[in-house]
């Protein structure tokens, strides 16, 4: 019976012949992620389950990850049981609520690419500028899941990211609502005009009032810091200036707060298809 020659053994004259040497490629990079929380966790692992890589948990969230341990077991995933000072220092938190998923980051479509995809109809985007807190983002990817917004953007210089903090906070609306950051020589403006949407400016007075307000079915809600708004070029692009009236006991909501009243409003006017939970 013919055999082939083992690897690196003489088979003739092309064996013999020296093979031009290949570039060398570095591997590329898979960037994790480590999602605490337990909501935040389970429904990173319900939405994608093939990014799971490792899982920390407490002994008390056994029978509630059951469906996760046995995927670790079917596909040769490590798992370790631990008490809460192990989990404190994996998360860089206290609060962990016992879990902790190292996941492999998700990858966000571009602004083109999320427009483009856009069914037509009603759509709803938030625009952020200058907002830098973790917890105010998590918080509003919480309402905006379940209001039905179809992205956050923030500009390419902004520091925000999908923190693990942020994510926990989301309670899963981190999974639903895509965090995007738009390209240096990205017009951002202009993408959601030629798509279709109105900026709509939050300012905490002398704007119109939120509920008097034409909501166009296509709406970009621009969303500032606390300490210093929205920026001057885009304050002026804006097509209008909203308000949310209130008593005036105090000078206004946050973010996270403003953004919940503006989604659950713009929802009010344009009802769109409830979305169904993952399996």
């Amino acid at each position: 019976m013919n055999r082939r020659p083992p690897r690196g053994a003489s088979g003739g004259r092309d064996a013999a012949r020296p093979r031009p040497a290949s570039p060398s490629r570095a591997p590329a990079r898979v960037e994790e992620q480590r999602r605490f929380g337990l909501n935040s966790s389970r429904a990173a692992f319900a939405h994608r389950p093939q990014d799971l890589r490792k899982v920390w948990l407490s002994e008390v969230r056994i029978a509630a990850l059951k469906p996760v341990l046995a995927w670790c077991v079917k596909h040769r995933l490590g798992y370790r049981v631990v008490d809460d000072t192990e989990l404190a220092r994996i998360t860089g938190t206290q609060h962990h609520e016992g879990v902790c998923f190292a996941m492999r980051a998700a990858q966000a479509p571009r602004l083109a690419e999320l427009l483009r995809a856009l069914p037509p109809g009603p759509a709803l985007v938030a625009l952020l500028d200058g907002v830098g807190n973790p917890h105010n983002l998590g918080a509003l990817l919480r309402s905006g899941a379940h209001f039905g917004l179809a992205a956050v953007v923030v500009p390419a210089a902004s520091t925000l990211t999908l923190s693990g903090a942020a994510a926990r906070v989301a309670e899963g609306g981190a999974e639903v609502v895509p965090l995007l950051r738009a390209g240096q020589d990205e017009d951002v403006v202009a993408a959601l005009r030629a798509a279709g949407f109105a900026l709509a400016a939050t300012v905490p007075r002398d704007g119109v009032a939120l509920f008097d307000a034409a909501l166009p079915a296509r709406t970009a809600l621009v969303f500032g810091a606390e300490e210093t708004g929205i920026g001057e070029a885009l304050l002026a692009a804006a097509d209008l200036r909203l308000t949310i009236p209130g008593t005036g006991a105090v000078e206004s909501l946050n973010i996270a707060a403003s953004a919940a009243v503006c989604f659950a409003e713009w929802r009010r006017r344009h009802p769109v298809p409830p979305q169904g939970r993952p399996a």
